[in-house]
Parts: C-alpha cells; sequence; structure tokens
C-alpha cells in the first residue's frame, strides 16, 4: 500500500516512545489506517509510519536517543478529531485505554467536546458540530 503524501496544508508529526505500539493502539482507539512503518536499520524501532485517521494523514516515529533525539513528554497540543459521531469514537478511544482528562459534554460555545490522554503522552480532543436553531 502507497502511503498518502500530504502535498498542502499541515501534517502532524509524533515522536514517541513505542511507535510501533502507539501505532497498533492508533488503530484500535481511533481507528486508523496504517499506510507504511519503515523500520531504522538493525532495529524494530520506526524511522518513520504514516496512519490516517478521520482521512487525515498523521506522521509518526521512535525517539531516537543514540542519535541526539532523546524522549520528551509531548507538551503544548492536542490532536483534535472533528467527527459526526463524537460518542461513538470516545467511546472507542476509552474502552481501546485512553484516560479521560476533560470530560465529553456539550460546551459553552456549542460544540460537543472532550480530551482524552493517550499510553504514550498524548493528548487528544474529540469534537462535533452541533447544529442550533
Amino acid at each position: 500500500m502507497t502511503a498518502p503524501r500530504p502535498t498542502t496544508g499541515v501534517t502532524p508529526y509524533l515522536n514517541v516512545d513505542g511507535a510501533r505500539q502507539a501505532l497498533d493502539f492508533y488503530k484500535t482507539a481511533f481507528a486508523a489506517i496504517e499506510h507504511e512503518a519503515i523500520k531504522a536499520e538493525n532495529s524494530d524501532k520506526l524511522i518513520h509510519s504514516a496512519i490516517e485517521i478521520n482521512n487525515s494523514v498523521i506522521f509518526l516515529c521512535d525517539f531516537f536517543p543514540e542519535y541526539g533525539f532523546a524522549p520528551v513528554k509531548p507538551q503544548g497540543f492536542n490532536m483534535h478529531i472533528h467527527v459526526d459521531d463524537a460518542q461513538k469514537w470516545w467511546e472507542r478511544a476509552v474502552a481501546a485505554g485512553c484516560k479521560i482528562t476533560s470530560p465529553l459534554k456539550t460546551e459553552f460555545w456549542g460544540d460537543i467536546y472532550g480530551q482524552l490522554e493517550d499510553p504514550f503522552g498524548v493528548t487528544w480532543a474529540i469534537g462535533q458540530s452541533v447544529k442550533l436553531g
């Protein structure tokens, strides 16, 4: 299968400790489609991978401290998934092992919204637009 190659926009590139495990987790939690997973030479660690979640491409790789790329906890961002059925996506992610950090509810701006943290420390937001009036 040929991995999708973004040609415009912004493509998230997640660096996590245990990229193969994260990729498999995202398949369960967020219905990710795996397009590519390239191992580093003489290693089981992923030097690059591409998945698709809700029609968006996300790149993913391991940290490589042996090359000066030490593990750090993800911070200062969240991966937002905007969907038509937030409850379905939420329940699947929680069942897979995501920790609730902000419950799924209708927010003051009118959308259904909540946040989760996956086992790799990445924060995910799930949102759904609610038609008013």
